[in-house]
């Protein structure tokens, strides 16, 4: 089994997956979770079984998941026990349709918060910040680029599965890209740090204009009365273990799952 972060939390289990572990072909190689990157399906197909089969439980299903048609906003997508549009992630040529149903169900959205005990939530990246996020009987997950942060994502994410949980969650930052590699448009910045404040600005290993995405999530979390915060802090673009768009790209992507531990067997 590759060597893949995962966490348990009371309440939930965490998977984040890398590129090791799979059998896509490059530039993909090797555990490419993404139809929409132009990979093989079947290919594809086999990399979330094995991410899946890493977490155990439910999670080893891809059909179960929950996925999200991932598009840079600030949506939340809210599912309940016995409601949940649950995923196939596993689709096909065209991205799979997030949502029951395949490419005719999907869910357009940047987060997706659950209180079904047997959620599997699932958010793609390579080089975005995958942020998770547990509550009593709660739980997230979210896709946080850089305009989903200055739109709100993260704030909107945390504030669903507060009213739901009663508390603020606990928030766990996944493998994302860090200013070192980040060199970002002045204009761009201006408008992340109008809204995050000016220590989201930061600069490239060679000088240029960065955007910190890690410092980005954490303030957006603390804004939003998070208080826990965990951090794995890997930059994807500095490690060949994982994606990175910016570094790569035409490359694959990696994946993120939160599992409600009441639902696992």
């Amino acid at each position: 089994m590759p060597d893949w972060a995962h966490l348990a939390l009371p309440g939930a289990e965490i998977l984040f997956s890398d590129r090791t572990g799979g059998v896509s072909a490059p530039p993909f190689d090797s555990a490419n979770a993404g139809y929409s990157r132009g990979d093989d399906p079947a290919a594809v197909a086999e990399n979330r079984r094995r991410i899946g089969a890493g977490l155990g439980g439910r999670a080893a299903d891809p059909a179960v998941w929950t996925c999200l048609h991932q598009v840079h906003g600030a949506h939340v997508y809210v599912e309940t026990a016995g409601h949940g549009a649950g995923a196939p992630c596993s689709g096909g040529a065209r991205g799979g349709g997030p949502g029951r149903g395949g490419e005719a169900a999907r869910i357009t959205a940047d987060a997706s918060v659950s209180t079904d005990p047997d959620a599997v939530l699932a958010i793609l990246t390579a080089d975005c910040a995958p942020v998770a996020l547990v509550g009593p009987g709660v739980v997230g997950a979210v896709h946080a680029g850089w305009r989903g942060l200055a739109a709100g994502v993260v704030e909107a994410a945390v504030v669903e599965v507060a009213e739901r949980a009663g508390e603020a969650p606990t928030a766990v930052v996944g493998p994302c890209i860090h200013p070192c590699c980040y060199e970002f448009s002045p204009g761009d910045l201006e408008l992340v740090a109008g809204r995050l404040g000016g220590t989201v600005a930061s600069t490239t290993a060679t000088g240029a204009p960065a955007l910190d995405v890690p410092a980005a999530a954490r303030i957006a979390l603390s804004r939003a009365g998070v208080a826990e915060i965990i951090e794995l802090g890997v930059c994807t673009s500095c490690s060949a273990r994982h994606f990175s768009h910016r570094r790569d790209g035409r490359t694959g992507l990696q994946a993120m799952l939160v599992a409600a531990s009441p639902g696992r067997r």
